[in-house]
């Protein structure tokens, strides 16, 4: 057996990307790798090979039944950013990111769409192998993501990377649950000799965000027969602020109060410290047709956002428990008497002086205190932890020689992924303490740990037909825990002063209890079997079945069917169907947690609990069940000598979807309800939510996807086109669901999105050119959608157009040096305009809408060097 000794260095080329978009929904394309050549008539006749979407031998895409994105890792580098969401998101219009400042954990590991379904609709592999998800679950996701637990994908540096193959298809009859959307197969570089190594620095055109990348990756023979390739990077980025004053805290500070900060509560990207990560590649020709293989990354990172401010004369259970009215006071000693009252307000409702209130507070009596002394202009609390990932994945791959096995090709493997986030708030305190709290706590933490073992066979059966029939089957093992450590004592703890009104906990996110502190597993098998047939040399058709047997919620049966029919050498016809099934995380379906969140432009805490709980159940939750995807694509294929176009339609049903319930206001009954159930300390939570499957939906689009090389300005030119349009609606619901989250699901993504580059290459230059397209979309903030019971008065956000460029010299054969720019023209998102719902429009700090798909940064510009040996 061979192994790819080829080193690929990086392409002689930063590519002129322009992305431009058409008119219809959400853009689903692609960008084809074009791989580095020395001429321009060998870079013509270089094939895109995709290994993800089929169990036979890798085919060319313009082959496969189905539609697949292949982005060559040189040109996933073509990018300012160096997290590989935004990588790929840039270059794949269906892809959606959005930044979710100030969304709790969904800070730390942000959540993708493909194909406007959630994050955990998308499966995500290495060298072929499921990766297993994050220990984030998003409980403020924007909507779509709420309650989504989906792979951390910015652990894999780019530079890692040989190519990105995304097959937008459902698969789950092929891999097993979450690939209803499609799945994204990251390969890892293979190459046994040279590497390279890069630096890169940039900042947003605001002066903030700064970072610095530092990365590298090396080839090395493993003895004579095989390679190891490593690859690291290391980043720091700093924090961004697209950020306003609040007008409470404004008026605090212009009735004479001192301690208010200049931005009291910042919307913007989170700082990112000591991100590291380590990918491995091995691979060993163990002789005879044997082949060992090993790869695996530790990867860490320090994640710090923004948070909610505290208001210091209405926030309750710190400052006021009477909306404002009077100050909250805490008694330490009864035996004295009672406190005096501070009043906050006139006798018209207005705000008292700070002086006023100041001095009332510093003649309060030595058993009496309130936090107006300690945060005397409030407080905004920070939220962050430490995210840990590390997998593993070994086995070994070849061909029976002998025996009634004889011919059959095998690979046995194992995996093991383990991701751990663990959090961390400063600046804020647990008020029941009293005086005596602490201001930084550690909550605790979330370990999602996943083995799986599997054994996959192919066999090549004459059959009399054009090509032997491919037949494919196998087995998998899957042992899935979710565990919930419990943070440090003074995050959950009852103080002595709860009576009294004081609110449980590290304010913002209370710690996990030991109560809800455990490891919850899951099990399940799968058994497979795949089936492709080229009848003729025009006709091929592919035939998938899988069974899983889950030892929760039982059984699930999956099938898919495949076809492409070449009309002529360069015109061909493809489809599918096939039904899918994504199970519920271990995660879902037991995690508890408080979180504080907006409602009607208060905060609040609210609980959610598992869908079994008693009150859940009081509520309207019931046990988890997978959600069942039936999904059919049809889709025309053109590969010319110099152009390759595709178009697919597709449409995806999704029944039992699973997500987040609306956060349903307690009432006096489902608090007694809790506490009977034996849930504590349930008088300061005003609301709940539950994981249900509570809707279904129906996700239709059009993929159009177009490249075109040839020779232009006397270089060598290059054109890609992606467009996608992309509308989900939701067909039923209950008010488990709500009628905000049902316009969050159809509007908050555009229905149209796409991308335009243009790459021009010379001897010693190259140029990269994108202009991007963002379609409508649904302008949210804080879940103000609009007026509540009034349709109509949603706010739909104009479409932009971005454009980013690169422009590289090659010093020599080793020294490249690139500068660029993403939206080079900054260019801003849609301006927050609150004057429907009757608020101002920096009300809570924010310039722009929170569901903006180009981001709400701006302009950024960078400067790369590359050493190529």
């Amino acid at each position: 057996m061979k192994f790819n000794n080829n080193y690929h260095p990086v392409a002689h080329a930063i590519k002129y990307a322009i992305a431009t978009s058409f008119a219809l929904g959400i853009v689903s394309g692609t960008a084809i790798a074009q791989e580095d050549s020395e001429t321009a008539a060998k870079e013509q006749n270089i094939e895109k090979i995709a290994v993800v979407g089929s169990r036979s031998a890798p085919r060319s895409i313009a082959d496969s039944p189905v539609p697949v994105d292949i982005i060559g890792g040189d040109e996933l580098m073509k990018n300012g950013s160096t997290d590989m969401l935004n990588m790929i998101s840039t270059t794949v219009p269906s892809l959606n990111v959005h930044a979710n400042p100030i969304s709790d954990a969904a800070t730390l590991i942000r959540p993708m769409n493909l194909r406007g379904l959630p994050a955990d609709s998308t499966l995500i592999l290495t060298n072929g192998k499921r990766r297993h998800r994050s220990s984030v679950i998003a409980f403020l996701g924007g909507g779509i993501n709420d309650g989504a637990q989906g792979p951390d994908v910015s652990v894999i540096p780019g530079i890692a990377i040989k190519q990105v193959e995304i097959l937008r298809d459902g698969a789950a009859a092929q891999y097993g649950s979450d690939a209803i959307a499609g799945v994204v197969n990251f390969v890892l570089k293979d190459a046994d000799s040279g590497g390279s190594f890069e630096v890169k620095t940039g900042e947003y055109y605001e002066g903030d965000g700064t970072s610095t990348e530092f990365a590298g990756n090396i080839g090395l023979p493993l003895t004579d027969a095989g390679f190891i390739n490593t690859s690291f990077q290391y980043k720091n980025v700093n924090a961004t602020s697209r950020s306003v004053q609040r007008p409470d805290a404004q008026a605090f500070a212009l009735e004479g109060n001192p301690h208010i900060a200049p931005l009291t509560q910042v919307w913007g990207s989170p700082e990112i410290d000591d991100d590291i990560s380590i990918f491995v590649n091995a691979g060993l020709d163990l002789g005879n047709g044997g082949e060992a293989y090993l790869f695996g990354n530790y990867s860490e990172r320090d994640v710090t956002g923004g948070f909610y401010y505290r208001n210091p004369f209405n926030r309750g259970g710190v400052f006021s428990n009477d909306e404002g009215q009077t100050l909250l006071i805490g008694n330490t000693d009864f035996s004295a008497g009672a406190c005096p009252t501070i009043n906050l307000t006139d006798g018209s409702g207005n705000n008292l002086p700070f002086n006023a209130v100041n001095s009332a507070v510093n003649a309060l009596p030595d058993n009496c205190f309130t936090f107006f002394s300690m945060f005397p202009g409030g407080f905004t609390p920070t939220f962050g932890g430490n995210i840990t990932d590390t997998a593993l994945t070994a086995g070994t791959k070849g061909e029976f020689k002998e025996g009634w096995l004889k011919g059959i090709m095998y690979d046995f493997s194992g995996t093991v992924g383990r991701n751990e986030s663990t959090y961390k708030m400063t600046n804020t305190i647990n008020a029941s303490l009293g005086l005596d709290t602490p201001t930084e706590f550690n909550p605790g933490k979330y370990i999602q740990l996943e083995k799986m073992f599997t054994a996959d066979f192919v066999k090549f059966v004459p059959a009399g037909i054009y090509e032997d029939l491919t037949v494919a089957f196998g087995a998998q093992w899957t042992e899935e825990s979710f565990e919930v450590v419990a943070g440090d004592l003074a995050s959950f703890q009852v103080g002595e002063f709860v009576d009294q009104g004081f609110s449980i906990g590290s304010n913002g996110f209370p710690g996990f209890k030991p109560e809800d502190a455990g490891v919850s597993t899951r099990r399940n098998y799968a058994l497979y079997t795949d089936i492709e047939a080229e009848f003729t040399e025009a006709f091929l058709m592919g035939f998938a079945l899988r069974f899983e047997d889950y030892d929760t919620f039982g059984t699930t049966l999956n099938y898919k069917v495949t076809g492409q029919y070449r009309l002529t050498d360069d015109w061909a016809l493809r489809g599918s169907h096939s039904t899918g099934f994504r199970a519920p995380t271990v995660g879902q379906a037991n995690v508890s947690n408080v979180q504080t969140n907006l409602s009607s432009g208060l905060l609040v805490d609210s609980a959610l609990l598992p869908p079994t709980n008693p009150v859940s159940l009081e509520l309207g939750g019931r046990e988890l069940e997978p959600e069942e995807s039936t999904s059919y694509a049809v889709g025309v294929v053109y590969s010319g000598s110099e152009i390759f176009m595709t178009l697919d339609y597709y449409r995806i049903d999704v029944d039992d979807r699973i997500s987040q319930s609306s956060k349903i206001n307690l009432t006096d009954a489902n608090r007694e309800a809790l506490k009977a159930a034996g849930v504590k300390n349930v008088d300061s939570i005003q609301q709940v939510s539950f994981f249900t499957n509570d809707f279904d939906t129906t996700t239709q689009g059009i993929d159009f996807v177009a490249s075109y090389s040839t020779d232009l300005l006397n270089g060598r030119a290059s054109f890609n086109l992606a467009y996608n349009w992309n509308d989900t609606e939701v067909d039923s619901a209950t008010a488990i669901t709500g009628l905000d989250k049902v316009s969050r699901l159809e509007n908050d993504l555009p229905n149209h999105r796409a991308t335009l580059s243009w790459n021009q290459r010379y001897d010693d230059w190259s140029v990269f050119v994108r202009t991007n397209y963002y379609g409508e979309y649904q302008g949210v903030h804080v879940d103000w959608i609009g007026v509540p019971g009034e349709p109509g008065t949603e706010v739909t956000a104009s479409a932009k157009v971005t454009f980013d460029a690169e422009l590289s010299y090659f010093i020599n054969d080793s020294f490249s040096v690139s500068v660029g720019a993403q939206n080079i023209f900054d260019t801003d998102p849609e301006v927050l305009d609150l004057s429907a719902v009757g608020l101002p429009n920096n009300a809570f700090g924010a310039k722009y809408y929170e569901t903006s798909p180009m981001g709400i940064n701006g302009g950024y510009y960078y400067l790369k060097g590359v050493y190529r040996f």
